[in-house]
């Protein structure tokens, strides 16, 4: 098991994020190649009000060791398994109805190349063969995690990335888009889905933007929430285990009380290659027990990680102590990067009862972090 993660251990670089090569400065003059539109696009909220039974995909972190030269051959493995589950779920109950990423498509967003080589192809596999949509949202090595949002090589990430879901999300001036920014939401049957970037989750107009989704959203119609966005609230992979970076301040500090305060169901996010599943339990003022679900799932094709350990979260739970948060750590994941596979969550929505199954690929297919490879919430 060892030998097969030597290679995606070499991928790591000594370059920092977004530096300028010879080779990237080429690829910064190409032009971005959009991804293909569905050949089965979503319905509009309106026409889909009456969907309460359907399946859709999550998974994040798909950048590779050569982005730029080849296809993503990790993350192929990963679109196999997909169209292979997208079609035989399509005469099911719970048809696969769409996509969610949840970041770093590739390793240098501002690099042209490595979106149209490595990146594009294999997801217009997805929109064309498996004809579902795909929605992608920015993860740090798409857009930076530049903190001044008109710095250079963030705007030229955010360029490249906008030009690459040109087809897929919301256009500016829609209900369901920031003008400028990559954050959209959607509905569909009876769930909505918000996409944020958590790179910029200081940033006071996308919090406003959120705000505004939730606090106008008809309950009634979506009694279910999901929010998906690169970094997580907490992990213990080495992003999150000995360190707290910066957005997971921010997320811990604007986001969650107001996931808490309009009862999200669940948050999927990266980051961290590898799998594990957490439990925040809150109480609102009237003292009803809720629970928000945070499912990580970075194994789309990025070198894995294992455990580092436990993030100290004794000042957010004391921060949430009016609520009586209390957080569940369900699922670790193992200490050595072999320990988790490449892979994705099958999430299946059945009316207000949520059902996750999670997929490994290749020599992982035998991964079951639940003791099984599904849990419902």
């Amino acid at each position: 098991m060892i030998w097969k993660f030597l290679g995606c251990l070499l991928i790591a670089t000594v370059l920092p994020l977004n530096a300028a090569t010879p080779e990237t400065a080429s690829g910064r003059n190409e032009k971005i190649q959009a991804i293909a539109p569905a050949t089965h696009p979503l319905p509009s909220e309106s026409e889909s009000w009456e969907f309460t039974q359907f399946s859709f995909i999550v998974y994040g972190d798909t950048r590779g060791r050569r982005d730029g030269k080849e296809i993503q051959y990790e993350h192929s493995m990963v679109v196999d398994s997909m169209i292979e589950n997208i079609n035989k779920r399509g005469t099911t109950p719970f048809p696969i109805r769409f996509i969610m990423q949840t970041g770093d498509a590739v390793v240098d967003g501002g690099d042209a190349r490595q979106w149209n080589k490595s990146f594009v192809g294999l997801i217009n596999r997805l929109t064309t063969d498996g004809g579902v949509p795909y929605f992608l949202a920015p993860g740090n090595h798409d857009v930076t995690d530049a903190r001044v949002l008109t710095s250079t090589n963030r705007q030229h990430g955010v360029g490249n990335y906008l030009a690459a879901v040109n087809n897929l999300i919301p256009p500016d001036g829609a209900p369901r888009r920031l003008d400028g920014y990559p954050c959209f939401a959607f509905g569909y049957g009876n769930s909505f889905f918000i996409a944020l970037d958590s790179n910029i989750a200081f940033d006071k107009t996308q919090l406003k933007w959120l705000t505004g989704q939730l606090e106008s959203l008809d309950r009634e119609r979506f009694p279910n929430i999901f929010a998906f966005f690169h970094h997580p609230v907490f992990s213990s992979g080495p992003h999150g285990g000995s360190t707290v970076e910066a957005p997971t301040l921010e997320l811990r500090k604007r986001f969650m009380p107001l996931f808490r305060k309009h009862h999200v169901t669940a948050i999927f996010a990266g980051h961290e290659h590898l799998f594990e599943h957490w439990i925040e339990r809150y109480k609102d003022k009237a003292g009803h027990d809720f629970r928000l679900d945070q499912i990580v799932t970075g194994g789309g094709g990025a070198p894995i990680y294992g455990h580092s350990g436990e993030p100290n979260l004794a000042e957010y739970l004391k921060s949430g102590k009016p609520e009586k948060v209390q957080v569940e750590h369900l699922v670790r994941p193992g200490s050595h990067p072999g320990d988790t596979p490449y892979h994705y969550v099958i999430v299946q929505v059945d009316g207000n009862q949520i059902r996750l199954e999670v997929v490994g690929v290749d020599w992982g297919k035998d991964f079951k972090p639940y003791q099984s490879r599904k849990t419902e919430f």
